[in-house]
């Protein structure tokens, strides 16, 4: 057989629904385990790597075409489903990180190595047996990553990571200081992209939402003064230059009630790697100093911009 044949063989005999024994599945098995088309799997490594490196090296070794937006492809279908399965674990950084690695568990390497000899049956057998606490072992080791965060009330959990760091010093420090009463309409995690989305109060509020829109990360709207806070967490990309001005302001075209733009980091450093792209008449928040903003000009401070009441 094939290594790609191989590598779906071991998928199919884990009892891996047929969904995920795709190519785009063996091929990561195969990247992941730095196994070529010639070598044995007793010679599998589990080095940390990144979905970038996983398309590369089907692309030199296999003669693939993956392209590099297909990493979405490779995260959902692949990366996603075998972690769930303790198959592969991740490195602690967020996951939008184009620097985020993932390597196969010791117990996954330690089986797949013994693909094609003697040992495979045995140790197949042991690992299936055991598999259950393995989901279980890996799950808590990500669930102690987690950062918790109240939301409307609610308790939710936001993957690790500077921005979801920020997000939660948005939602649990600057909300309460800057926009009391306020409820969260939209906010989305590295993970789960639309963790909170009241599509409801965002069409009653006049929102023309496409698949292709980009959210801002953070929606709040007063219902007492009738203003909405659109809040960029800013910790690499992504300031309210004028640029994202005008996307916003196109995706809320029919919204009447008032618009707030703000910029949140982290500390006062990220803030000044971004000053000179800043739009006017916008906020700056610094979780760092929460008690205070940063006014961009304007006719009024925190307000809506000027031509919304």
């Amino acid at each position: 057989m094939s290594k790609i044949e191989e590598a779906k063989s071991i998928l199919k005999e884990l009892n891996v629904p047929a969904k995920q024994q795709a190519d785009v599945c063996c091929y990561t098995l195969l990247a992941m385990a730095n196994i070529h088309e010639t070598d044995s799997w007793e010679s599998a490594t589990n080095k940390w790597i990144r979905i970038h490196d996983v398309i590369a090296f089907s692309n030199e070794h296999y003669g693939t075409t993956y392209a590099e937006n297909s990493r979405e492809a490779f995260r959902k279908q692949a990366m996603h489903n075998f972690r769930n399965a303790a198959f592969i674990e991740d490195y602690s950084k967020a996951t939008n990180s184009p620097n985020y690695c993932y390597r196969l568990t010791e117990e996954m390497l330690l089986l797949i190595r013994s693909y094609g000899t003697d040992e495979w049956q045995t140790r197949k057998e042991a690992f299936l047996a055991n598999h259950e606490s393995l989901i279980g072992m890996y799950s808590s080791h990500r669930a102690i990553r987690k950062i918790p965060v109240k939301i409307n009330g609610i308790d939710f959990t936001f993957s690790p990571g500077k921005h979801n760091q920020l997000q939660k010093a948005i939602i649990e420090e600057f909300a309460p200081r800057f926009a009391p009463g306020s409820e969260c309409l939209y906010v989305g995690d590295t993970t789960e992209k639309d963790m909170v989305k009241n599509v409801e109060k965002l069409a009653e509020l006049g929102f023309a939402i496409t698949l292709h829109d980009k959210m801002p990360d953070v929606v709040l709207y007063s219902a007492e003064k009738n203003w909405i806070f659109f809040v960029e967490s800013v910790t690499s990309v992504g300031p309210m230059d004028p640029k994202r001005i005008r996307e916003i302001e196109e995706m809320t075209r029919n919204v009447t009630a008032g618009k707030i733009y703000i910029t949140a980091f982290l500390d006062f450093k990220t803030y000044k790697k971004f000053s000179d792209s800043l739009a006017w008449d916008t906020e700056v928040w610094l979780a760092e100093n929460p008690d205070h903003m940063i006014h961009l000009n304007g006719d009024r401070f925190l307000g809506p911009r000027t031509g919304n009441n």
